[in-house]
């Protein structure tokens, strides 16, 4: 495995941080082979790349979902062996399309050990564009927030208020942070998704509607248990192949100007 061209690699501290874990939970997960060996560099320190934090995102998310650690190894044994960070990410996303909406109380340090970095007021306010934070009402220094933490900071400091946080979206709202995109452009992105995704979801529903009009209710909850990991899984890859091909496209347009 190596570290992708262009991207700082990180110490095993580093990618803990990222990932908001410890350092002893990436090692145990390198001991049982859910990661790759990191690249050893100059005197012995191993390097990890993105690769490293697209599986630990990942495997956080089916731990989320309820797997059990061997559940988890089994599921990445399956996975071919070449896929890509952005690849990975698609996998995440896959499995996070099936997470029930959940809401969490937390404070401003769990916050920020959950998003794996410090967060600015800025950064808060665009978390909070995307609604992937909210502040939570009455949420205070010295408050016990829902995980338990109770960490708040007596002065009432800014570390000290309590946020109500989207566990599902809180990773993809911190990788958009890094995105070159102004707040404008990310936030009317968010609104073309949702309009287009309510438009196919009631087409779709229709069809299947007339489809089961006249069958009795146990066939209805068959074909629903059915058809809805494969229509998820055909409307996330056809999104993917028709994007690549217009920002292809796009590219291809704009290094031939």
């Amino acid at each position: 495995m190596t570290t992708d061209a262009g991207q700082t690699p990180l110490t095993i501290d580093e990618l803990a941080a990222r990932a908001g874990v410890t350092v002893r939970t990436v090692r145990f997960y390198g001991s049982r082979g859910l990661l790759p060996p990191p690249v050893i560099g100059p005197r012995r320190v191993g390097h990890y790349g993105p690769e490293h934090v697209a599986r630990l995102a990942l495997i956080e998310e089916l731990q989320r979902q309820g797997m059990t650690l061997a559940a988890i190894e089994r599921y990445l044994r399956q996975l071919p062996a070449d896929l890509t960070p952005h690849d990975l990410a698609i996998h995440r996303a896959v499995v996070a399309s099936w997470a029930p909406d959940a809401m969490d109380t937390v404070s401003r340090r769990e916050l920020e050990r959950r998003a794996g970095r410090s967060l600015t007021a800025d950064d808060l306010e665009r978390l909070m564009a995307m609604n992937v934070v909210m502040a939570a009402q009455g949420g205070r220094a010295g408050e016990e927030c829902a995980d338990g933490s109770g960490d708040g900071d007596s002065d009432g400091s800014e570390h000290g208020d309590a946020f109500r946080v989207d566990a599902g979206l809180l990773r993809l709202g911190v990788e958009l942070l890094d995105v070159p995109l102004s707040q404008e452009v990310i936030l009317a992105a968010r609104k073309v998704l949702i309009e287009h995704s309510r438009a196919a979801a009631h087409a779709l529903s229709q069809l299947f509607r007339g489809e089961v009009a006249e069958r009795n209710a146990q066939d209805v909850r068959s074909l629903s248990a059915h058809m809805h990991p494969l229509v998820v899984q055909a409307l996330l890859t056809t999104f993917q192949r028709s994007l690549r091909e217009e920002l292809s496209g796009w590219v291809s347009g704009s290094g031939a100007d």
